[in-house]
């Protein structure tokens, strides 16, 4: 467990450098599960994530000598945000190695914040070896996003907002990546609030810390698969699960489909943005992960909002389709003048709204005088979807559907 008066020493650090984000009821999201659920709105953190807190009250610990030298982190992107930032206000230079495929989006916020970036690595582990090595080589500080006591106390400031707020929690749900989070807001809910059960979240394709937890002895990933690229860590701290062992009462877990629906509910209902990690605990609320009584009291942290765009739309995408409100499909029509006019005329009559249409009369898999029209159409929900399969079927269309998951 982490010292209380550390956290709170670290809290004292962080005012007027850190927002003190909103924590705040979600009605919509409340009556969906049944339960009273509250968020803490880090997404809209400064650097778009919780990070900062543990970077900022790190590098304010460090003596002169560690500043002049300079620091070096290992992140996927809002650790690094975190120490770019901190960095900057101690006048230090900071080096921050991401793995390859970190967005973009994160990479140019790191740069802009005036931080040298390297991009090493499949994944945050072997950014992370890299990081450690390049620490001994140039004399850098290492700023450890997770398994560091200073890191741990500033993200543990956290949750000393969030019982100024509210003190009568039943549930508190973090996300877990590498621990890091969950070791410092759980730290203070046993200490000032510990009818609180703390229940983490890691995603099914990173799921190295719910092993361990259940052998209790740390057990790695052989690799990492998930869009919650904020916690897809590969190999588990022996230290970080010691406290996650002590503080957690329960861990589950959530796949990429239940993180992406909690991304899309909370853009639609509750317009917020926010990234993979930061709504898992949402879907494992939304997706009813672990028990609770009807009217429970639920606390979840969005841990961040720095979403790449291009997987935002792909979720936006997909769950337009799942939902019935959205249906694509290739049909083959006769090439002939007015042969489209009267597909588009029945889909009129019906109601759906043609979004995109692409007409194609050279592909080698159509028979001479066939043409593929391929169509995207906005629907009413699955009864409307059923009435224009049952009108195209009815007309003999020949057509193929895109199929939901």
């Amino acid at each position: 467990m982490i010292d209380l008066k550390e956290i709170q020493k670290a809290k004292e650090l962080l005012e007027g450098v850190v927002v003190k984000t909103p924590f705040a009821n979600a009605p919509l999201l409340s009556q969906r599960v049944g339960a009273d659920v509250y968020l803490k709105k880090e997404n809209l953190q400064l650097t778009g994530a919780f990070k900062l807190r543990g970077a900022y009250n790190k590098i304010a610990n460090l003596s002169k000598d560690e500043l002049k030298r300079g620091v070096i982190a290992a992140s996927a992107g809002n650790h690094a945000q975190g120490v770019a930032y901190s960095a900057k206000l101690f006048d230090t230079k900071a080096t921050i190695v991401m793995p390859e495929a970190t967005p973009l989006l994160k990479v140019e916020n790191t740069r802009s914040l005036g931080a040298k970036v390297i991009l090493k690595g499949e994944n945050y582990d072997e950014a992370y070896n890299y990081a450690l090595k390049k620490s001994k080589e140039d004399s850098l500080v290492f700023v450890h996003p997770f398994a560091d006591k200073d890191v741990m106390a500033g993200q543990g400031s956290i949750a000393l907002e969030m019982l100024e707020d509210r003190k009568d929690l039943d549930y508190l749900v973090v996300s877990i990546g590498g621990g890091g989070l969950i070791a410092g807001v759980a730290s203070v809910f046993k200490s000032l609030s510990p009818s609180t059960k703390v229940i983490g979240v890691v995603a099914s394709g990173a799921n190295a810390m719910l092993k361990s937890y259940l052998s209790k002895k740390p057990i790695d990933s052989t690799s990492v698969r998930t869009i919650a690229d904020g916690i897809a860590v590969r190999d588990v701290n022996e230290q970080n699960l010691k406290e996650v062992i002590e503080l957690v009462d329960e861990l589950v877990e959530v796949d990429d489909e239940e993180i992406a629906s909690a991304v899309l509910f909370l853009l639609e209902k509750q317009k917020l943005v926010v990234e993979g990690a930061g709504a898992a605990g949402v879907a494992a609320i939304l997706h009813k992960k672990f028990s609770f009584f009807e009217g429970a009291k639920i606390a979840t942290i969005l841990s961040g909002g720095n979403i790449d765009v291009s997987m935002l739309s792909l979720i936006i995408e997909k769950g337009l389709i799942k939902a019935y409100r959205k249906m694509k499909f290739v049909i083959t029509l006769i090439d002939k003048p007015g042969a489209l006019m009267d597909l588009t005329d029945i889909l009129k009559d019906l109601g759906a709204n043609i979004v995109q249409i692409d007409y194609d009369r050279t592909s080698t898999n159509l028979s001479y005088g066939d043409a593929f029209v391929t169509l995207a159409l906005e629907t009413k929900g699955k009864e409307h979807q059923e009435q224009i399969r049952e009108s195209l079927d009815k007309r003999g269309y020949i057509y193929k559907e895109e199929m939901r998951v």
